[in-house]
């Protein structure tokens, strides 16, 4: 296999949904078996995209959130009141299953409060601090939120009308995603083959909260890679051809990256 290009030294890789690691001091309030829970983790990690997306990447540029989306959620808002998730028991610390069944028993302020500190909290100080480091160091910093999405929609989310789904999703935020980096990021996605969709059936992409809405020197996308491109869904298992995929995505993100920059005059 040919080795990848490098992504841009202001480049910061956030992978928040790749692990399944419940703690055990966190898997009390769980109401599910270990069978039913091992089933949930299938349904909802977004499986080996760490492997997708940052192998070989200097970890100072990679920040991954080690625990399980099910335990925390990091790329959710804390202030349940800001989450729109949070109305379908799916805000940072979910109530329920993505099949809309009880997940955990009820938290107390102080449980929660405990979580957020030992998980939340700390993942959100790495990406600002790789944010800010890019952004002191070459003024810009690009946040690449690597992520994948079941074939079929589950029933927690909030896609209607039952359409195929793409192979592709890119995510974009109004106003840190500038329209020739979502464009440039869709074409490169379009290269080899694949459908790819805007915003549909997910959309944005984060930015550290001290920079959201504030600092256009930070830009993000998100990039959603259909998990039947590289897995035998439901579950974690890749398909044979995973290393050559996990190769055309890099690639593809690393030359949209390029080609953005081209538009813009920068390069």
């Amino acid at each position: 296999m040919a080795s990848d290009p490098g992504y841009p030294p202001w480049v910061v890789l956030h992978v928040p949904h790749d692990s399944t690691w419940i703690p055990p001091q966190d898997r009390e309030p769980f109401l599910l078996d270990d069978d039913a829970l091992a089933l949930e983790l299938a349904r909802m990690t977004d499986h080996h995209t760490h492997a997708l997306f940052a192998q070989g990447v200097p970890a100072a540029q990679v920040v991954r959130a080690p625990v399980s989306r099910l335990v925390v959620d990091v790329e959710r808002f804390e202030d349940d009141a800001a989450e729109p998730m949070a109305a379908r028991g799916m805000g940072v610390v979910y109530t329920v299953t993505s099949q809309l069944a009880p997940l955990r028993r009820s938290l107390t302020a102080a449980e929660r409060e405990d979580l957020l500190e030992r998980w939340y909290r700390p993942h959100h100080a790495r990406l600002e601090a790789g944010v800010q480091r890019c952004v002191e160091t070459y003024g810009r910093c690009l946040v690449l939120d690597c992520h994948s999405f079941p074939s079929r929609a589950l029933p927690y989310e909030l896609e209607t009308g039952g359409e195929p789904r793409p192979d592709i999703c890119i995510g974009t935020d109004s106003f840190h995603t500038e329209p020739s980096l979502a464009r440039a990021f869709v074409e490169e996605m379009e290269r080899p083959g694949w459908r790819v969709a805007l915003d549909t059936p997910f959309s944005g992409a984060l930015v550290p909260l001290s920079r959201y809405r504030k600092d256009p020197r930070v830009q993000a996308v998100m990039v959603e890679v259909g998990r039947h491109l590289y897995l035998h869904e439901p579950g974690p298992d890749r398909r044979a051809d995973f290393e050559r995929t996990a190769e055309r995505i890099r690639t593809a993100c690393i030359r949209g990256m390029q080609a953005w920059l081209s538009s813009e005059g920068r390069i």
